[in-house]
């Protein structure tokens, strides 16, 4: 259904091109560059024998080495660029690349294919923007190069391509630059949007995990201290009892008697808070929705809790409560009832085979063109849902999927509809039993 209402979206907002590379990664590849280039140019020169302008090529290349001994002195092992200085550095490739073309033939030169390499990489660590801009600088310096250039190096007289096949390279590469750019930058954005969204999920299960384990702490906590203030107090209720009323003693009893009254209360709130926590415990599975229920409820709204079972398989099955379930059906349940006009129904129903929950509400429903997208992060799953980031869902999906769970969405005549299914043998505590009436 949608989306994170789980704490402020600015916490798990993703940065995906904040320091994302490090300075020595980009310098390792351009040694690779810088290797590369110096091998091809002393092979073409001494051991193909074709005449190279050896001086400005080697001054080409050597600008790019010293500019690698500068960022490498300029930078320690974690140093990482941020976009505009990456951005720099890949522009700094691509024009180094071609000024070296350009004295070694321009675009009749084989190895003008390596103007592609600069922006693939761009495109997996950079932003939209600045790939566009690095495209853009390839494509020109690709058009510019496929006019002017020094000759291609050649034995005898000088090798002189057609036209129509330099202006078909030029589109080749064009079209290469523009394909290879977006298919790497979404592939990459893909993955920088489902870690950021796996990090959420992480979160809110962390969460829930501390929440529950303070819970089960102040239980402990109320158990523990409950007997010996249990005595402290009737040891001074007697003492009150015994001190002279008008005595410099009965003022002291009577403190301790109301402090250790006001001790008692305070345990008595931290036993309160055992609800909270989720202590390793079988129950009946409408038991367990019930506790991922109950924190959503809100006036206007009503939540109705049934079941269903097939005729011959009455027994209610049990299950573990675990923070991941309470999390994940917890979360769709909140959302069912943001998006209900008057109420949501919650079926609890088994086979002898299968466990599963099925959330309804009667609100909108989900949209029909993002309907097979539901689970994915980022995506928001109600035509009113304008304001939220999409990782309800996902979150829900993600929890409830870690014990054994699968998700399916659809719309109804009225309202959506959320399934939830497990295998019996995956979540069946096996002991918890009532009737199927409830």
């Amino acid at each position: 259904m949608t989306d994170d209402t789980l704490w402020n979206p600015q916490s798990v907002a993703p940065r995906p091109f904040r320091g994302r590379v490090r300075m020595r990664t980009l310098a390792y590849i351009r040694w690779i560059a810088v290797a590369g280039q110096m091998v091809t140019l002393l092979t073409i020169h001494f051991a193909l024998g074709l005449p190279l302008p050896m001086g400005p090529a080697m001054a080409v290349v050597v600008a790019s080495a010293l500019f690698n001994i500068w960022s490498w002195s300029h930078s320690t092992a974690h140093t990482r660029l941020s976009n505009r200085q990456a951005t720099l550095s890949q522009a700094f490739d691509i024009l180094q690349l071609s000024v070296l073309l350009y004295i070694v033939g321009g675009l009749q030169n084989p190895f003008a294919l390596l103007i592609l390499a600069p922006v693939s990489i761009a495109a997996t660590i950079l932003s939209f923007t600045s790939m566009v801009a690095l495209g853009i600088l390839s494509a020109a310096c690709i058009t510019v190069l496929a006019i002017w250039h020094l000759p291609l190096p050649w034995a005898g007289s000088p090798l002189q391509m057609p036209d129509l096949y330099i202006f078909g390279l030029w589109l080749a590469i064009v079209l290469a630059i523009v394909l290879l750019a977006a298919y790497n930058w979404s592939i990459a954005e893909e993955g920088r949007r489902m870690s950021d969204a796996l990090s959420a999920t992480q979160l809110a299960l962390a969460r829930e995990q501390r929440v529950s384990a303070l819970g089960m702490l102040a239980a402990f906590t109320a158990h523990r201290l409950g007997s010996p203030l249990a005595t402290i107090s009737v040891a001074a209720k007697e003492i009150a009892r015994d001190v002279v009323p008008d005595g410099p003693l009965a003022e002291d009893a009577a403190l301790i008697v109301s402090e250790s009254k006001r001790c008692r209360d305070i345990l008595a709130e931290l036993s309160d808070e055992r609800d909270d926590a989720l202590p390793v415990v079988e129950m009946p599975l409408t038991a367990l929705v019930e506790t991922a229920a109950e924190p959503h409820a809100v006036d206007g709204i009503a939540i109705q809790i049934q079941t269903d079972a097939t005729p011959h398989d009455s027994a209610q099955p049990g299950a573990l409560l675990s923070a991941e379930i309470v999390q994940g059906l917890g979360n769709l349940i909140e959302n069912a009832v943001q998006f209900a006009r008057r109420g949501v129904i919650i079926t609890v129903f088994w086979t002898p085979s299968e466990i599963g929950v099925e959330i309804h509400d009667d609100g909108p429903g989900f949209s029909p063109h993002i309907l097979h997208q539901l689970g994915e992060p980022y995506v928001s799953s109600r035509k009113t849902s304008e304001n939220h980031m999409g990782l309800g869902v996902f979150i829900a999906q993600t929890l409830l999927e870690r014990t054994g769970g699968s998700l399916t969405f659809a719309n109804r005549q009225r309202g959506a509809v959320v399934t939830v299914r497990w295998l019996r043998t995956a979540l069946d505590g096996g002991d918890a039993t009532i009737s199927a009436d409830g």
